[in-house]
């Protein structure tokens, strides 16, 4: 399967929260797919947006990216945001870009507040 066949996203709004589950790999070629099905869930503040990677094989720069920009809009708005099921594989790129510290994650039993990207 080519990379540009082998991502999906699901959705699942709930009374507490509008999840997006990500699988196969993200990347430039699909950035827009991901925008398009994150758009109708950033700007609803009363319930927490949660990112699920547990079927995520692959992310490039562009597909953090839009992490980040979600991050960033989520915060403006004071509204919760979480990434949870982060790959090992995954991971590891957030720890080596920096965005790990800002992602308030589901994953731990101390998971802590998101705190604020300046920029």
């Amino acid at each position: 399967m080519d990379r540009s066949q082998s991502f999906g996203v699901e959705t699942q709004r709930t009374e507490l929260a509008n999840t997006v589950y990500l699988q196969g790999e993200l990347d430039l070629s699909k950035v827009a797919e991901l925008r398009c099905a994150l758009d109708t869930f950033i700007a609803d503040t009363t319930r927490k947006l949660v990112l699920n990677l547990r079927e995520l094989q692959y992310i490039d720069s562009t597909g953090i990216g839009v992490i980040v920009s979600v991050l960033k809009a989520r915060d403006v708005l004071k509204a919760p945001f979480a990434v949870e099921d982060i790959p090992p594989k995954i991971k590891r790129l957030f720890d080596l870009t920096g965005i790990t510290a800002f992602l308030q994650t589901n994953d731990s039993e101390s998971a802590t507040q998101a705190r604020t990207i300046n920029g």
